[in-house]
This record gives structure tokens, C-alpha cells and sequence, in this order.
């Protein structure tokens, strides 16, 4: 309940007697009668009775109406005015019947007015007897005392109610006015029974902060139960000097206003609490102890003779006040306020820098910070940001290394500069980059697919250490693991990661190297003709020895064919489909990549088609096919990423082609 109903201490061990007028049972208890009003209407109709008019009300447990019941019959002990005022003097928290203003209180209320009311008999002074006892409404007993000049009710406490006017009759019963509000056992016992937790921490100014805390955890109720529970409560101070640890953005607990941020306070306080104990001071022993947080515990530990506590930080707790007892348990004050792991990594993540500042902070990757500036793609903005995310970043020297292999055009990040070479960098920068989440290296395992934010995969390999593996033939080794940052964590690798979509750009197949040739332009023209399957073949993984013949070369052979063929699109039966595809696999040979150093004179070479071809070296690198015309290689060695492209004159034909074309 949330004001505690004691009584000032001692209050029914000490002796109160308010004396209206003294009654002999025989000549000065009057008999007053009411045949018209009920006792509900004559408590009403009573000025000193106003008080236990108010009480009913405020009670709200239907007394009032009760009372009023014409066919039932009540004797009442009404006390006055001056009783509900002694009361309330004696009650803490109670300066009028409004107080009893919680259902909890309304209930106590309730309990001392029934127990006021005798059911079912009109009891006249004259019918009571000496040590008579009455059970009433409320199902304990009062017990009568007669004296030579006086009737007395005697309630659970040492003080005794006088009658102060005897037989107030009502068409309903009988009343007696007396000078003490009746108190059964039940009462007292609420009264003087310690509150619960959460009352006691309400109710202590030096644990306000405990209080502000629990109610913005959501744990009065929890801790408001029957428990038992055992509460290690931190002081007003301990909580200022976590609040100093945490820094400047936190100066109060209300800047604990994130659903992270109060699950986090909730899981703190819930460290503070052993369930389903009673642990008293004297009940204490070293060893773990597991908390109301999940998962979690506290340790006891002796020190010389006293007890402390010890926590996930490094800094033990001391008990400063024991054995505050409450109803569903007991408390202990301490000095600081205790801290889980899962506190402990809160407080850390607050001095972590992001991983852009981590990145500034660390020499060895200052040409990342450089390239992810050049990219002008918000991936500054976005790795600065909320998280968590898993970067594998690459050193300076695995940049250097990268434009190397790049050649004389890129010898800085800077170089960089047009829209799609930072586009370009844009997928290098996100296939280092995993999303969602913080990957530590003990999170890691062998043969591990991960999705970059590129969208293509990497994979882990854990033989002889930490390897990334790319689409490229050389993985990356993580050089040092684990720098964690407050948006995740970063691993540094001696390489840069390339993805097969860069790399097809870098270094492009077949097809993309006859594609970004203007002058292969009827090549890809003839490729897409024929309808075989070229395009697929000589995007695969080859490798392949390709001579390419110019667009000229292409030109002279439709001269060559007449007018049915101005164009390669004439090629469209399916014969002469299949005879572009012909002319076109006598071009590729299969299995090998052949530089032009590599060709010897009259060496003999076998295309897909099947036919021969005959290298032709001298002052030149020349190739013969089956008729009177030699090609000449005019760019040779145009290496790609599967397989080699020699660039000729002349479109080769093979016999099976002639014969077909009729030459």
C-alpha cells in the first residue's frame, strides 16, 4: 500500500481513555428511543456521530446501506467525534478519513468498522453480563467489562472503550456511543506490520534514487509481491557516482529513456535482488549467489571478518545498514550500486569510438579513411552510424598493393575520380563491409559463407589463422582481430577485397575486353549472330587463346561472300547460323591461354572447330588458315581474366567454312 499504516510507536501499548461522562449501569445509562429513524439515519441525525458517518462513506463497502436495512437487526458501538480524532492523532500518513483513500486502505477501514456491529441482536446495556464476549461483523470478539458505574468494551488492545450513552434505539437495532474507535487483532496487525519493499525505499530519503529507479524500471509491482526476496538497496550516492561514471548524457535517471536504455536499468536493479530468500545480515556466506537477473550473479565475499560484494566490475561493495526487514523480505543498504557484464559493456560502449574513428585513430588505415572520402558515397555517414556492423579493413600497404596491380593510371585513391570509377570503389569499400551485425573472430568458423553489404559472399578460413577469401585466387589474412567500436568491430587484413563483380570490370573476361574494343564491335556483333552459345563459353572460366579479327577483317569477309551478305544479320537461316558459329570456334582454342612469345614457326594449333591453324613467326606473328591469305596478329597478348585475346587482321576460315560458302 502506498502510505504504511503505523501507528506511532507504542500507540496501543499505551493507555488513552477519553471521558465524556462516567455511566452506573443501573441509574445513568439513559434510554433514548427513535422508533422512526434507522441506525443508519440515526448516526446521521447524531452531531457527535459525524466522524462515523464519514467513515462509512469513505469506506464504500455498502455500510451505509446495510445499516439502514430494516430487516435486519445491529447493535452498534458508535464512536464519537473525539475517538476518530484520537485515531487519526495516533495514526502516521492520516490526517482525515479521506487518507484511507487506496482500495488497500479502504479495506483496513472497513475491517474497523465491522467490527463495531454485532449482527442479528439488539443488545440493550441491560442484556450485556460481565466478561461477556461478542463476536461481531468482522468475526472477532469484544469483550464486555461491567463496572460499578460504567460499561466497557474491551477491543485487542490494552485500552478499553467506555460507553459514554447507552440504548440509542433505532427501528433497526441499538446503539451505544463510545469513547475509542474498537481495534481488532487483524488491524493491529496490519498497522504495526512492516511494509513491503517498495514501501520501505519509498519511505527512506536517502534510497530516493532506488525509488525513481524502480519506477521507471516497471518493478513496483514485482517488488510489491509476496516474494521473499532479499535487496541489496545502493544509496542516493551510489547511484550520483554511476551517474558520473556514465559521463555528460547521463545527469539523471531520466536520461535513461530509450527501450534499451531502461531494459538496461531494469536487468541493473533486478542484480540487486536474491529471489525467494530471506537473507539476513547473520545469514550471510561467501560464495556465489544468483540474482533476479537471469543468468547473473553476485558474489560474497569475507573480508576480514565482514562481508562485501562483488560485482562484474572491479570495485567491491560494502553493506552499510542490515536487516531492514520488510513484509515480503528484507534489505540491506550498500555503497555502490552493483553492475552485471551486461552494465559493464554498456559503460564501456560509451567511451568506444564509432568505426570511422577508429579507423582516423589507426595509422596503418588512413588510405581507407582516404578512399572511403573519395567514394563521396555517405559511407562515412553510414559507418558512423547506428550498426552494428563487421569491417574488414584493409592497411595502407594493402591499398599501395592494389593500385599496382592496376597499373601507371591509378597511383592514389584520388585517381579515382570520375562517377564510375567511384562507383567502382563503392563496391570494393561494401564487400569489406557486413551489416547487422558484430562478428567477433571467436564468432567466426571454417568455410563460413558471409553476405557483404556488395551482396556477393566471402569466406572464412580458419587453417593457420584468420583468412578472407574473395573472388580473386590470394585470401586476405586478418592481421589483428577484435577492434571493437561502439557500432561494432573491426578486423585490419593485408589485402583488399575484390569481388567477382569488380573484377569484371578490372579485369574483364573475353567478352568484356571484345566489348570495351570499339574495334571488335562486329566480333560481339557475330558472337550474339551465330546464336551457339558463345557469349556464355567465352564468359566462362576458360581459359582461352582467342584471335580476334577487327571490324575491317569482318568487312572484307562479307565483301568477300557478295550480296547476300551485307551484314552479319544476314547470317539468319539456321545453316548459316551454324556456319557463323563454324568460322567463329576456329578462332578459340580451348584450355590454354597463349602468349604470342610462346608461338613458334609452322607450330600448329587446334581450334574448338577442329581444324588446323599455323602460327607464322618472323618479323611478325602471322596465322595461316585453309586459304591464300595469312592473318597478321596486329595487338597481341591482350590478356583478360580467362584466357588471352590476340587481336588479327583478317576473319580465319576454315575448309569446312569454303566448302560451305562455295570456295
Amino acid at each position: 500500500m502506498e502510505k504504511l499504516l503505523k501507528m506511532k510507536r507504542f500507540l496501543l501499548l499505551s493507555c488513552f481513555c477519553i471521558t465524556l461522562f462516567s455511566c452506573d449501569k443501573n441509574d445513568d445509562i439513559t434510554e433514548e428511543k427513535s422508533t422512526e429513524l434507522n441506525i443508519t439515519a440515526t448516526a446521521q441525525a447524531t452531531e457527535s456521530l459525524s466522524s462515523l458517518v464519514a467513515a462509512l462513506v469513505q469506506a464504500d463497502a455498502g455500510l451505509v446501506e446495510a445499516l439502514a436495512n430494516e430487516n435486519a437487526t445491529f447493535t452498534v458501538f458508535a464512536p464519537t467525534n473525539d475517538a476518530f480524532t484520537a485515531l487519526l492523532g495516533n495514526l502516521d500518513d492520516f490526517d482525515s478519513l479521506e487518507d484511507f483513500d487506496t482500495e488497500e486502505e479502504k479495506a483496513l477501514l472497513t475491517q474497523i468498522l465491522k467490527y463495531h456491529v454485532i449482527a442479528d441482536i439488539a443488545a440493550k446495556s441491560t442484556d450485556l453480563s460481565d466478561g461477556q464476549m461478542i463476536t461481531t461483523l468482522q468475526e472477532e470478539d469484544v469483550t464486555i467489562a461491567l463496572e460499578s458505574s460504567s460499561v466497557k468494551i474491551k477491543d485487542k488492545t490494552t485500552t478499553e472503550a467506555t460507553v459514554t450513552a447507552a440504548d440509542v434505539i433505532a427501528t433497526n437495532g441499538v446503539v451505544h456511543l463510545i469513547d475509542k474507535v474498537l481495534l481488532p487483532q487483524a488491524v493491529i496487525d496490519a498497522i504495526n506490520s512492516p511494509g513491503n519493499l517498495v514501501s520501505i525505499v519509498i519511505e527512506t530519503e536517502p534510497l530516493s534514487l532506488l525509488k525513481d529507479a524502480v519506477i521507471k524500471a516497471d518493478l513496483v509491482e514485482t517488488l510489491s509481491s509476496e516474494g521473499p526476496f532479499t535487496v541489496f538497496a545502493p544509496t542516493n550516492d551510489a547511484f550520483v557516482a554511476l551517474l558520473d561514471v556514465l559521463g555528460d548524457d547521463y545527469n539523471s535517471l531520466d536520461d535513461f529513456d530509450t527501450a534499451e536504455e531502461i531494459n538496461l536499468l531494469k536487468n541493473i536493479l533486478l542484480f540487486h535482488v536474491i529471489p525467494n530468500a530471506t537473507v539476513k545480515a547473520g545469514d550471510l556466506t561467501a560464495g556465489e549467489v544468483g540474482t533476479a537477473f537471469t543468468n547473473n550473479s553476485i558474489s560474497i565475499i569475507d573480508n576480514q571478518g565482514t562481508f562485501v560484494i562483488g560485482d562484474a566490475s572491479d570495485v567491491n561493495t560494502n553493506i552499510t545498514g542490515t536487516d531492514i526487514i520488510a513484509s515480503n523480505g528484507v534489505a540491506h543498504t550498500i555503497d555502490k550500486v552493483l553492475l552485471p557484464q551486461a552494465a559493464i559493456d554498456f559503460v564501456t560502449s560509451l567511451n568506444l569510438k564509432t568505426i570511422v574513428e577508429l579507423a582516423v585513430a589507426t595509422n596503418d588505415l588512413s588510405v581507407l579513411v582516404s578512399t572511403l572520402q573519395q567514394a563521396d558515397a555517405g559511407l562515412v555517414e553510414t559507418l558512423s552510424g547506428d550498426g552494428p556492423f563487421t569491417v574488414f579493413a584493409p592497411t595502407n600497404d594493402a591499398f599501395v598493393a592494389l593500385l599496382e596491380s592496376l597499373g601507371d593510371e591509378y597511383n592514389a585513391v584520388s585517381d579515382f575520380d570520375t562517377e564510375e570509377e567511384k562507383t567502382l570503389l563503392v563496391k570494393i569499400l561494401t564487400y569489406h563491409v557486413i551489416g547487422n551485425t558484430t562478428a567477433l573472430s571467436t564468432d567466426l568458423f571454417d568455410h563460413q559463407e558471409i553476405t557483404t553489404l556488395q551482396s556477393e559472399k566471402i569466406t572464412i578460413s580458419l587453417t593457420g589463422g584468420v583468412y578472407i577469401t574473395d573472388a580473386t585466387d590470394t585470401p586476405a589474412q586478418v592481421t589483428a582481430a577484435d577492434a571493437i567500436a561502439s557500432n561494432g568491430v573491426v578486423h585490419i587484413i593485408d589485402k583488399v577485397l575484390l569481388p567477382q563483380e569488380v573484377l569484371n570490370i578490372l579485369n574483364p573476361n573475353i567478352v568484356g575486353t571484345a566489348q570495351s574494343v570499339s574495334d571488335l564491335s562486329l566480333l560481339v556483333e557475330a558472337l550474339i549472330q551465330a546464336d551457339a552459345g558463345l557469349v556464355e563459353t567465352l564468359s566462362g572460366d576458360g581459359p582461352f587463346t582467342v584471335f580476334a579479327p577487327t571490324n575491317a577483317a569482318f568487312a572484307s569477309l562479307l565483301d568477300i561472300l557478295g550480296n547476300n551478305y551485307n551484314s552479319l544479320a544476314d547470317f539468319d537461316t539456321e545453316e548459316e547460323k551454324a556456319l557463323l558459329a563454324k568460322i567463329l570456334t576456329y578462332h578459340v582454342v580451348s584450355g590454354t591461354a597463349v602468349e604470342s612469345s610462346s608461338l613458334t614457326n609452322h607450330q600448329e594449333i587446334i581450334p574448338i572447330q577442329g581444324e588446323s591453324i599455323f602460327a607464322l613467326v618472323g618479323h611478325g606473328v602471322g596465322l595461316r588458315d585453309k586459304t591464300a591469305t595469312d592473318a597478321n596478329v596486329t595487338t597481341a597478348d591482350v590478356m583478360t581474366s580467362n584466357g588471352i585475346v590476340h587481336i588479327i587482321d583478317k576473319v580465319l576460315l576454315p575448309q569446312e567454312a569454303l566448302d560451305a560458302l562455295g570456295h
